[in-house]
């Protein structure tokens, strides 16, 4: 059944594909890597907004469990997928990996998945998410704060598409699609999750990523892969590379 997220799907032929975008993001994050790659995955691709981000409803209340089985909602029961997660989105697809939502995951990529979190981290993030709606007199302000939010910023220009998927405009006035609690979902238990995964996990880091260390995944995983010359968001930065990780 499913979930009221919006989703952007592309390609042909068996296999399935899901990307999952990172916080602040929108399905349409990914389309860097899907124009290119058809050159390592013969099948469909399908991205979601996840919950409460672009143009899928909120949740009554967030957490890593109720997001996943937000996404599960909207994927074939009985079709083997292959998930490939950035950030917050990595986080998700680990959980989907662990056959808890009903879903059978063949292969899990996380990029990108922030695993050591401070106390006062995690305290920020949590005023964060009690915060009120920033509105703002225009498009470009608003355009800025998303691309700050989702790591885009110098990344993406604030007219591309990919901006316009996480703004809303009303009476105009413009704010971010984000619901703000999402800030909260708090820290995953990633060693947690890899364990229960059912299905072969990758973890994978941008060499100049300041949100993780190679070291903070080595203790989850023996081999992460690093992705040269990269930061947080490799997706869109070298989609080549992170289309690699799809298989091996």
């Amino acid at each position: 059944m499913s979930s009221g997220l919006r989703t952007l799907d592309g390609g042909s032929g068996p296999g399935l594909l899901l990307l999952v975008h990172g916080l602040g993001a929108t399905a349409e994050v990914w389309s860097p890597l899907t124009s290119v790659v058809s050159d390592v995955w013969p099948g469909r691709w399908l991205a979601v907004d996840l919950p409460g981000h672009g143009g899928s409803p909120p949740l009554p209340r967030v957490s890593f469990g109720a997001l996943a089985a937000a996404v599960a909602g909207e994927l074939p029961p009985d079709e083997p997928l292959v998930v490939l997660g950035h950030s917050l989105g990595g986080v998700v697809g680990l959980a989907l990996a662990s056959g808890w939502f009903g879903v059978q995951v063949t292969r899990a990529v996380g990029l990108g998945i922030k695993a050591v979190w401070s106390d006062d981290e995690l305290a920020r993030a949590a005023a964060l998410a009690g915060r009120p709606v920033s509105w703002f007199d225009t498009r470009e302000e608003a355009a800025a704060r998303h691309l700050r939010v989702a790591g885009l910023d110098g990344l993406v220009d604030p007219d591309d598409e990919l901006v316009a998927a996480g703004l809303q405009e009303r009476d105009g006035r413009w704010r971010l699609a984000l619901d703000q609690r999402s800030f909260g979902v708090g820290a995953p238990d990633l060693p947690g999750l890899v364990a229960a995964a059912r299905a072969p996990v990758v973890l994978a880091r941008g060499e100049h990523d300041p949100m993780v260390t190679t070291a903070q995944l080595t203790d989850v995983v023996p081999a992460p892969a690093v992705l040269p010359g990269c930061g947080h968001n490799a997706h869109v930065e070298r989609p080549d590379l992170v289309a690699r990780l799809l298989t091996g």
